[in-house]
């Protein structure tokens, strides 16, 4: 066998994942390892980096192993990771100062208010294409240099660097030799000017953070080093970093203006390729960096929505109705509609379009007659009325309507939440063979940096439709008062944890 197969490293918030790819996009192995999630306090999520370098490596061995390949077969790495979470650690010793602050966490959530006040969300949106919001970077690193005893003196005296989980991972893959991230990820920080590819000056003198902690910015698709030989065996060129999300619109084959992508995972996450052009939002998405590969780099708006298949997660784990999150489905099948029963899952805010920080859960419309059913099937909905709120937002931005969406993450897999999306959105909804496009967009960077694919026609070959989901007439007409009813219920949860502190 000649060497022509990729690992891709799949970091995301609950888990790592490793992953082989042949160059005809087949898998031939996957690993996989869950990260714990740390909860020092309300609205506080943290992961330990040593764990999540660990997972790399013991899921990456193992992925090798189960392939049955030889470690010279392996052509390139690519590596895609949950986006803004942050890593500070000591450039000397190696040795975070503190634990990976996760995007979803919310302790800075009083700094983006300062720094609305002081009159910087116009310089910061303008800048990065981002709303000021505790999601992304820059504010948790200004957060660990503030708390954590005698970082920003190391700061000052150039002994800390940052990065996003990319960043983090490349440095320690490489035997602490290079410091480096790609520009999806950099677009994350909040402290990255996407107009102009660099980090912005002007943003790190404003959340004071020394900028020599910063890691070069590439391309997605670039030479990145070396794995160091004591970790596989051998030296491998690592041929891509880039943002998951990012990375699932590049393995959904969304290279031109207009394709678009909506990933179920821990959260959703839409994007919509706006080619050449950065389209800034009015109404809650962001713009950000789609990809840089070869000389083409593309932008695309994003909504971020924080909580869905988490909710999932926590009927499981929090009510205790499933034992297992793909019971979500079976459960949700025993009634034929939600009840009247409407479950906003805002358990850390909303995220776009609405952006309020202070917004909490809330289920509505419970009534006697209530079943775990009935709220199982609310959970499963409730992924779908955020996905719409999004995608009529990017609508009436862009002036283009969507013909149809291409969809992967944990939560495509269930038929019944796919065509209750189609019939809500009124457009086709294809779900791809290959589901692991976030792994695979990854290993399709990787491989155009080192030619074993020419051009981007050539990786239109690998995307092949596993089913296709139709709206029906008669069930849009349904869905058009359950939206209504939707919308009443986000009203509802907006503002609540704001209210309480007032109140009390």
């Amino acid at each position: 066998m000649i060497s022509n197969y990729i690992l891709a490293i799949d970091q995301g918030t609950t888990s790592t994942r490793s992953i082989i790819f042949s160059t005809q996009g087949e898998i031939m192995s996957i690993a996989q390892r869950e990260i714990r999630q740390i909860y020092p306090k309300a609205g506080y999520v943290e992961h330990d980096p040593q764990e999540i370098f660990n997972s790399v490596l013991e899921t990456a061995r193992e992925a090798i192993r189960l392939s049955k390949l030889e470690i010279k077969n392996i052509a390139t790495i690519g590596i895609t990771n949950q986006r803004e979470t942050i890593v500070v650690w000591n450039k000397d010793s190696g040795t975070p100062v503190y634990n990976a602050i996760v995007w979803q966490c919310r302790r800075t959530s009083n700094y983006i208010e300062e720094l609305k006040k002081a009159g910087h969300s116009q310089t910061i949106t303008s800048k990065t294409g981002l709303v000021p919001d505790a999601y992304f970077s820059g504010p948790k690193i200004k957060w660990i240099l503030d708390n954590v005893p005698k970082a920003r003196d190391l700061a000052n005296s150039n002994k800390l660097l940052f990065g996003t989980i990319d960043s983090w991972l490349l440095w320690k893959l490489t035997g602490g030799k290079v410091h480096s991230t790609d520009v999806t990820n950099a677009s994350r920080t909040m402290l990255f000017n996407i107009a102009k590819l660099k980090w912005d000056e002007d943003l790190f003198e404003i959340m004071r953070i020394p900028i020599e902690m910063a890691p070069e910015v590439k391309k997605s698709s670039d030479h990145y080093g070396f794995v160091s030989e004591e970790f596989l065996g051998k030296e491998i060129s690592i041929g891509s970093l880039v943002g998951d999300q990012q990375a699932a619109l590049f393995g959904q084959t969304g290279f031109e203006e207009g394709e678009i992508k909506c990933t179920y995972g821990t959260g959703n996450f839409i994007l919509l390729n706006t080619g050449d052009k950065i389209v800034f939002s009015k109404k809650g998405l962001v713009s950000t960096i789609a990809f840089a590969a070869k000389s083409k780099v593309d932008y695309a708006l994003e909504g971020s929505i924080f909580i869905t298949g988490a909710a999932i997660q926590w009927l499981r784990d929090g009510l205790g109705i499933i034992k297992e999150s793909k019971e979500v489905n079976e459960l949700a099948s025993k009634v034929k509609d939600n009840g009247g029963v409407y479950f906003v899952p805002a358990f850390v805010g909303l995220g776009a379009p609405y952006w309020d920080m202070y917004a909490r859960g809330t289920i509505i419309g419970i009534t006697r007659g209530t079943t775990n059913a009935h709220i199982a099937r609310a959970t499963l909905e409730s992924i779908a009325y955020q996905t719409r709120d999004v995608i009529e937002v990017m609508e009436s931005e862009t002036g283009i309507k969507i013909k149809e969406l291409k969809v992967d993450g944990g939560a495509s897999a269930s038929d019944l939440l796919m065509q209750f999306q189609s019939n809500l959105l009124g457009v086709p909804i294809l779900r791809p063979k290959i589901k692991e496009t976030t792994a695979l967009g990854a290993s399709m960077l990787a491989g155009l940096s080192i030619g074993l694919w020419k051009d981007f026609e050539e990786l239109k070959k690998i995307w092949k439709e596993e089913k296709r989901f139709l709206p029906s007439e008669e069930e849009m007409l349904k869905t058009k008062s359950f939206y209504v009813n939707w919308k009443k219920a986000v009203e509802r949860a907006r503002g609540w944890s704001l209210e309480s502190r007032t109140v009390a």
